[in-house]
């Protein structure tokens, strides 16, 4: 694997591969897997290093122990000084954007609780499965850290509404609401976890890597852009897609009926 000499040295998080599968597992148990400032580093470096390994098609994003992230890790954040705080909060800021930037789908696979920091963690992923006793919260407003950085993605997630009532109240809402607000994709018995997220990356492997990374990009692109402007962009991507080696052996396969074999990344 390529980037086995850059995350050879692992302190807080556990990565393994299956195919052109990579999963990452937070790794602070003892702390509900809190996202100290080491951990926040520690993930977007490895991250980054994935972005770059062909060999790595999806990512699948998990907690160790009894749940996936409690978020920022409080007793690391008593008494520090401003610039501190600054640095936490601009690592936490560059970690949620290399989700987005990585051309591989990242796949947030939640049991437990997700809160806070954590359940900015899942709204960053591009698709995200949770057990059917997972629970999602931003609960800073309770003790007086509102929660502004988590609210970026969540807002983008769930909508306004929505997202102002998790952040105002601070309550958790369980699995299902989390599915019916859009915040994640499906929801399983906790015992069928771990085969639902290899499942649906299974059914993004089968694809041109290339394509879908470049199909990543463009959607979070045109996204928050005005239909006008979403069209721009879109028709000049999908033309230029249609003329790359993918695009063309993808419709030859399908009209010759049978199965793509993507070129080499």
């Amino acid at each position: 694997m390529a980037v086995q000499s850059s995350t050879a040295h692992l302190t807080h998080l556990e990565l393994s591969q299956k195919g052109s599968v990579a999963r990452l597992r937070l790794n602070r148990p003892g702390r509900y897997n809190a996202l100290s400032l080491e951990l926040m580093q520690e993930l977007r470096e490895t991250l980054d290093a994935l972005a770059q390994d062909a060999a790595v098609h999806v990512v699948i994003l998990q907690g160790a122990g009894r749940g996936f992230s409690a978020g920022h890790d409080l007793s690391e954040m008593v008494g520090c000084d401003a610039a501190y705080y600054e640095r936490l909060f601009e690592e936490c800021t560059l970690l949620m954007q290399a989700i987005r930037r990585m051309p591989q789908p990242v796949i947030a696979q939640i049991h437990g609780v997700a809160t806070a920091a954590g359940c900015q963690l899942v709204a960053s992923c591009d698709l995200a499965i949770a057990a059917r006793d997972a629970r999602f919260g931003t609960p800073g407003v309770k003790i007086g850290l509102f929660c502004s950085t988590p609210m970026v993605p969540l807002s983008r997630a769930v909508g306004r509404k929505r997202a102002m009532q998790m952040l105002l109240t601070g309550e958790l809402i369980d699995a299902p609401t989390a599915l019916d607000w859009g915040l994640i994709n499906d929801v399983v018995e906790p015992e069928a976890l771990d085969g639902a997220a290899d499942a649906l990356a299974a059914k993004i492997t089968g694809a041109s890597p290339r394509v879908v990374g470049l199909g990543k990009e463009t959607f979070y692109a045109q996204v928050e852009r005005d239909e006008d402007a979403a069209y721009a962009l879109t028709k000049q991507v999908m033309a230029r897609n249609a003329s790359t080696s993918d695009a063309q052996e993808g419709m030859s396969a399908f009209v010759e009926k049978r199965a793509p074999v993507w070129p080499a990344v």
